[in-house]
């Protein structure tokens, strides 16, 4: 069973002129799910959001943020994080969707989300914006998991283009949740050598598959053939979470890197197979990067198409 969860406040992050994360891309997101027959339920008021968010973030940091946005400053961190009247409403409302669709993952087998959410959140750290991330969706989804659901394990693969430096962060030191990124190197954000497997208790919990511009379909296939998906079951995950990012596609603006349409399809059902096989078939995957507006929404249906059986 699929759902796809999204909120038209995600909208309401408004971004500068030439800026690349604009709510366009959550546009084409959705009308291709609709394109799909998908139905696309919006978040209610969560009531644990806030502290779901401070279980993950610095509550100084969420309050700066806060404030910063009533303030009508033009950014936090770095030039990378502007903001709008709407971020702070926006990013909150991405954690909710984040959450309700956990929540509705963990409640049976063989559930499938897809968050189509704006801002990401993968770079996000405990206590700053970074990388066009305000709050770490797929961080506080999983940690809500383990909290407030009882999970022992809980897993991350995250295949955007770029390194997912702020859940690495989050968890390494942990070996509850398992963080497994393939991802462009050397590239932004500078993180993600093959050397960074996770500190003290979470020494071997992190897994970074950093691959050379330009790798295309057989390269990627053979590290999720030979790598991530052996990690993957090893440890047996009761929910697979993916921080899904579209950027690592051949046509992609930000990104180097040479993916085709048909193999985000595949990664789809490979994973769809995992979960079957580890987590009672509970997968979330949650939007993160990709920047070509004309290929966003069929890459993005593409995948969940395979990762749902839809």
């Amino acid at each position: 069973m699929l759902r796809v969860f999204s909120d038209e406040r995600c909208f309401e992050h408004a971004m500068p002129f030439g800026f690349p994360e604009v709510p366009e891309r959550l546009r084409r997101v959705l009308d291709a799910c609709s394109a799909e027959g998908w139905e696309v339920s919006a978040a209610a008021h969560h009531e644990a959001v806030d502290a779901a968010i401070e279980a993950v973030h610095d509550p100084r940091y969420v309050e700066r943020l806060h404030r910063a946005v009533e303030r009508g400053d033009g950014l936090i961190d770095s030039s990378d994080n502007p903001l709008s009247p709407g971020t702070w409403r926006a990013a909150r409302a991405a954690v909710e969707c984040a959450l309700e669709a956990a929540d509705w993952v963990a409640a049976a087998s063989e559930r499938t989300a897809f968050v189509a959410v704006r801002p990401p959140g993968h770079h996000a750290e405990r206590a700053m914006a970074m990388g066009f991330c305000y709050f770490n969706n797929v961080a506080v989804a999983a940690e809500h998991l383990r909290r407030n659901h009882g999970l022992e394990r809980v897993a991350i693969f995250d295949f955007d283009v770029h390194h997912g430096n702020g859940t690495q962060h989050l968890f390494e030191e942990r070996g509850d949740v398992l963080f497994v990124s393939v991802h462009q190197f050397p590239f932004y954000p500078g993180t993600g050598a093959a050397s960074e497997t996770g500190i003290d208790a979470g020494a071997g919990a992190t897994l970074n598959v950093p691959l050379p511009a330009g790798t295309g379909d057989e390269g990627y296939r053979e590290v999720l053939d030979r790598q991530v998906l052996p990690r993957l079951r090893a440890f047996a995950p009761e929910v697979l979470l993916l921080s899904a990012g579209f950027d690592a596609w051949q046509g992609d603006p930000l990104g180097g890197m040479r993916v085709s349409l048909e193999e985000y399809g595949r990664w789809g059902e490979s994973l769809a197979e995992l979960a079957g096989e580890c987590c009672n078939g509970r997968a979330l995957a949650l939007l993160e990067g990709g920047y070509d507006l004309e290929q966003l929404g069929p890459l993005a249906t593409r995948f969940v198409t395979g990762l749902s059986g839809s």
